[in-house]
């Protein structure tokens, strides 16, 4: 019997997506792109930020007033987060509830909702899963409670979540299909007026507020020590959809750095790629410069409190995805005080200046990106999504 193709059943149905984080606007945006080329009757609404917006998704509640960093740093956006939480849930529990819930990372927060959603007979389906691999793995059985379909990105989640019972698939990283080159690196210092032949260290300081907060002065302090020291250096700094440029270009000139420190909004390849070295924060955007295959190191600061809340409660040896993926540390991380402006510095100074050490990261990205694998992800979590809404439509 041939299989009837997703586009032909015409029974108009919504979906519910809920990205609290920036990279979560990034994923949810190219899963949205994929439904729409399998599923033309399936409808999104939620919350997300510009790149889901632009991708047709109706958002209800933008996520940057949400996103934040750290179990002691939530108390301050608990308001605005609560807010949301109580709109979902009047979504959920309404008289026209949607055909299934995507949910994107941000664990605390969608785990609650997955829970309404299950009560109420809606299909969830978790993308980006949560990592209780790492930390509080007790969750696993309140996801296996709560989650119907879980889509993993990690080769070694669909073993863990597996044993638990839960109907997992591993469906490869998103960021292979998200990772394109629009320019050259000639044609990007061309346009930025960067010199060729001199370094370029990029400035990569994360997309939520709370991470400006704790690292944003130590790395333009460290700029400053870096030019002391290389007089030749050029310094890139760019901005998260999610943030305003207002609050880096004060900081930037309280320091007089204006025409040392490009701030910029581009493509996150494109900038990786124009850069000898990389300091970033730790997250998504460490396997961003991965795939590019630029040297960084990983900067990760919170309050004393909520790191040593942290220190108790984590279970893996890393912080960066990078190093996680690998199962080694591939780039170094500093962590806390060693992410001072001068330990930033010295180690960007020995990335750009020890040719040894800085091929011994440049390997370790390329079995980075050989582990993340293939392209594919939004198209395979596409049609779990649709699967699930027609299973409600159809009762």
């Amino acid at each position: 019997m041939q299989e009837t193709p997703l586009h032909e059943s015409f029974q108009t149905r919504k979906a519910l997506v809920v990205a609290g984080e920036d990279s979560g606007d990034l994923h949810g945006s190219n899963l949205i792109k994929a439904c729409r080329e399998i599923d033309e009757n399936l409808s999104f609404y939620g919350v997300g930020g510009q790149r889901m917006a632009a991708a047709g998704c109706e958002i209800l509640f933008p996520n940057a007033e949400m996103a934040v960093v750290g179990a002691i740093e939530v108390f301050s956006r608990l308001p605005v987060i609560w807010r949301a939480f109580k709109l979902l849930k009047n979504l959920l529990c309404g008289d026209a509830p949607p055909d299934v819930l995507i949910l994107i990372d941000f664990p605390e927060f969608n785990l609650r909702l997955a829970a309404i959603a299950k009560r109420r007979g809606i299909p969830v389906l978790y993308y980006i899963s949560p990592q209780v691999w790492a930390w509080r793995r007790y969750r696993v059985h309140r996801i296996a409670r709560v989650v119907d379909r879980l889509a993993a990105i990690l080769p070694f989640e669909k073993d863990f979540y597996g044993a638990y019972g839960i109907d997992v698939e591993y469906v490869g990283h998103p960021l292979l299909d998200d990772f394109h080159h629009d320019l050259s690196r000639e044609a990007f210092l061309q346009k930025y007026h960067l010199k060729d032949g001199m370094p370029v260290i990029g400035l990569f300081p994360g997309s939520r507020r709370n991470e400006l907060r704790y690292l944003l002065d130590n790395i333009l302090d460290a700029a400053c020590i870096l030019l002391k020291k290389r007089p030749d250096a050029q310094f890139v700094l760019p901005v998260a959809p999610s943030l305003s440029e207002e609050s880096l270009q004060k900081a930037i000139a309280a320091r007089h750095m204006e025409e040392r420190i490009r701030v910029l909004r581009d493509n996150i390849y494109d900038v990786a790629r124009a850069c000898d070295v990389v300091a970033c924060v730790s997250g998504t955007v460490t396997l961003q410069v991965a795939l590019v295959g630029t040297p960084m190191t990983i900067l990760y600061r919170l309050s004393r409190l909520t790191y040593w809340l942290g220190r108790m409660l984590v279970k893996v040896p890393w912080i960066g995805l990078v190093n996680i993926v690998a199962g080694r540390e591939v780039a170094r991380e500093l962590i806390q005080d060693d992410a001072s402006p001068e330990g930033i510095a010295k180690e960007v100074l020995l990335l750009l200046e020890d040719a040894e050490y800085r091929q011994h990261v440049q390997d370790g990205l390329q079995l980075v990106r050989e582990k993340l694998g293939s392209g594919g992800c939004s198209q395979r979590v596409a049609r779990m999504a649709s699967e699930l809404s027609r299973r409600k439509a159809h009762g």
